[in-house]
């Protein structure tokens, strides 16, 4: 029972996160969206910088898993890399959560909120990280400063991704994988 009670106040804080931000969910919220008397909620969680890290842990593990499930080994590095990035960014793009995080993080600052974007940015490159260092050993790029060239790649992504769609009708995918590997990795080809 109690892990069912655990997950109800999880699922509560994550509706109060994706609707009303980090900094305006408190923790009676949480508790009216639970169903639960607000002492429930301390016998798991010892405040709401806990909780929300949870959450966002649980996001993180989510978003990993995604972009190992869009990678094969069949496929080229340049594959690889392309549907993992899409599938992260795609998450991130369609979770609420995330879109809130993002807006309150962009447009107030919220410190808290700016760490854990911060922990999910690393997350991410962390995983590509890992893709480009496998990659040079098994011969498919160039010897590269592996972490520079994941930062590189994430940041590429996010622009055709986010950043392009503010100014132009989006990119598809095809033309977000193209332009990848024509502004990338041609460079890191051997």
């Amino acid at each position: 029972m109690s892990v069912d009670r655990k997950q109800q106040i999880i699922e509560a804080a994550t509706k109060s996160f994706s609707l009303f931000g980090y900094k305006a969910t408190t923790m009676d919220q949480v508790a009216k969206l639970a169903n639960v008397g607000k002492g429930t909620i301390y016998n798991f969680f010892s405040n709401k910088e806990e909780l929300f890290n949870e959450i966002v842990q649980s996001l993180i593990t989510e978003m990993r898993k995604a972009a190992e499930k869009a990678t094969a080994p069949q496929y080229s590095f340049h594959e690889n890399v392309h549907r993992a990035l899409f599938q992260i960014l795609k998450f991130r793009k369609d979770h609420q959560l995330t879109i809130k995080l993002f807006q309150e993080g962009k447009e107030m600052g919220t410190l808290a909120v700016l760490e854990v974007m911060k922990k999910m940015e690393d997350a991410i490159l962390s995983f590509i990280t890992e893709k480009v260092k496998q990659a040079v050993q098994a011969g498919e790029i160039k010897k590269c400063n592996p972490e520079v060239t994941a930062f590189i790649m994430l940041r590429l992504y996010v622009s055709l991704i986010f950043d392009w769609e503010q100014r132009k009708e989006p990119l598809n995918e095809k033309e977000i994988s193209h332009l990848f590997e024509l502004y990338l990795l041609e460079g890191l080809s051997k």
